[in-house]
């Protein structure tokens, strides 16, 4: 409506200028006189305009009939398409011309004006594999998503177009949510074009978040025949997606299936730590502690991190705080100055009442990268040497509004996770969780039975409603310290998880 407004608004500017001018043109005293062939024709000034004018389309008329001349010429030579291709040339021009506007326009951002383009290169082309590729991109752009994916459906009758569809409505239904018909899009994708390298990755993606972990595997040696993926990337990402199938095994009440697996997944890749663990109970379970402590050691060289450890104390659950410190020695010999070293020494020295020693083995942690574990251990250490309450209450509040130190946390989103995952929980990428400390500031508020976790184990007890933020830390603080209470006055000899 408006653009049709607009267009009649600029036909009477026309006419009323032209009117204008003609009108000036009569004012105009004198005129023009032309001689042909000794007579001479005087003309006015509007008569000698209006003269030209004719002169000048008359020009053009004859160079387009002098091309039809040739055209027909041609045809009569035996070139059957010399004349269709006479009246097509200029169709195809315009088209052409609107194609590549069209394009420009999608470059830039301007989604209509792009459509309003591809629409008009429609009309002069006979070309539906490039329209209505340009026409379903300015139509994405646009945010006509209807149109943009009735235009992807053309494209599938086509087999040289066909790809382009199924991912150009793939998209369409990932950005809605679908991800059903996403994953069934993706594999007709990768059927079509294996190699594709965004094909693979959406569709690993898609399968993961399904817990197809078999297809998925799949896929993922599909990527590494076709050089899109490094081979030991392949072998890390390989091992999560076997740990995620032992896992599934292992709730299928397969044990042995899944200890298998897991210890498959460790070899691909040792460093992982939740395959490591999982391969370490799997050797524990068969009576084989040897075994598992190489795979936990192994581990803690690459990363160490307190889940090692725990199962590391699972392999001898029964020995006494000086056994079990000593045997711990085979870990905490290795990188001694990481700080998750330091806090394990600390909570085998708190265990065995050495608390002077567990003092010396937390060294300066609790000031250069203070958490709410190291705290709550010297609070712990201040409470087994006999300071006041006063004391371990202050390291205790402390704890409380510390950071809580690494955590596993997307690389790709940032959001933390409290376990391990292969697919992130926020933003689904696939093997993207890091234990690291996070970006963002992160307080914690951790409750008693979250402290000390290899010493005296979690509390089974219900936790109280607290109505007011401070009820909130003096419950919490309150548990805290029964838990430091009861590790430093009576520690447990075994490991409880």
């Amino acid at each position: 409506m408006l653009w049709s407004l607009i267009k009649i608004l600029a036909f009477i500017l026309a006419v009323t200028g032209l009117t204008y001018g003609a009108t000036q043109l009569l004012e105009v005293s004198g005129g023009v006189a032309v001689t042909i062939g000794g007579i001479e024709i005087t003309l006015t000034v509007l008569e000698a305009v209006f003269a030209f004018i004719a002169l000048v389309v008359l020009v053009w008329l004859g160079l387009r009939l002098i091309k039809l001349l040739i055209a027909t010429f041609h045809f009569l030579n035996g070139d059957e398409t010399a004349i269709s291709r006479y009246f097509d040339r200029n169709r195809e021009r315009k088209g052409y011309e609107a194609l590549s506007e069209g394009m420009m326009a999608l470059a830039s951002g301007e989604g209509h004006l792009a459509m309003t383009k591809a629409s008009r290169a429609e009309r002069y082309l006979d070309s539906p594999k490039l329209t209505n590729l340009l026409t379903a991109q300015a139509a994405e752009m646009a945010g006509d998503r209807r149109k943009a994916e009735a235009t992807y459906k053309k494209l599938l009758a086509d087999d040289s177009t066909r790809f382009v569809g199924v991912r150009g409505i793939l998209k369409q239904k990932l950005d809605a949510g679908e991800t059903d018909t996403a994953l069934k899009l993706a594999q007709k994708a990768f059927a079509l074009k294996p190699k594709h390298v965004e094909t693979q990755d959406v569709l690993i993606k898609l399968q993961a978040e399904k817990e197809d972990w078999k297809g998925a595997r799949e896929t993922l040696n599909a990527k590494l025949k076709s050089g899109s993926l490094p081979r030991d990337v392949h072998r890390r990402r390989d091992a999560v997606l076997a740990l995620s199938e032992a896992k599934d095994i292992l709730n299928e009440g397969n044990d042995v299936s899944a200890r298998e697996a897991a210890i498959e997944a460790n070899r691909m890749s040792p460093d992982l730590i939740p395959a490591a663990c999982m391969a370490a109970r799997g050797y524990v379970e068969a009576g084989n502690a040897r075994y598992a402590t190489r795979v936990i050691t192994k581990a803690w060289t690459a990363q160490p991190h307190p889940d090692l450890a725990s199962v590391f104390a699972e392999i001898a659950p029964d020995e006494t705080p000086a056994a079990r410190l000593k045997r711990f020695k085979a870990l905490t010999k290795i990188k001694p100055d990481h700080p998750e070293t330091k806090m394990l020494l600390a909570e085998l020295n708190i265990a065995a009442e050495d608390f002077p020693e567990a003092k010396r083995a937390l060294g300066d942690l609790v000031t250069t990268d203070p958490t709410a574990r190291s705290l709550t251990l010297m609070a712990a250490i201040e409470r087994g040497e006999g300071a006041n309450d006063d004391v371990v209450r202050g390291w205790l509040t402390k704890a409380l509004t510390a950071s809580r130190g690494p955590q596993w946390v997307c690389s790709t989103c940032q959001h933390v996770h409290p376990i391990w995952g292969p697919v992130c929980d926020n933003c689904s990428s696939f093997d993207t969780l890091a234990w690291t400390t996070p970006t963002k500031g992160d307080v914690a508020m951790p409750s008693g039975t979250e402290m000390l976790p290899l010493i005296v184990g979690q509390l089974n007890k219900p936790e109280p409603e607290p109505e007011t933020p401070d009820d909130v830390i003096d419950v919490e603080i309150e548990d805290a310290e029964e838990v430091v209470t009861e590790a430093s006055a009576e520690p447990k000899p075994g490991h409880v998880k």
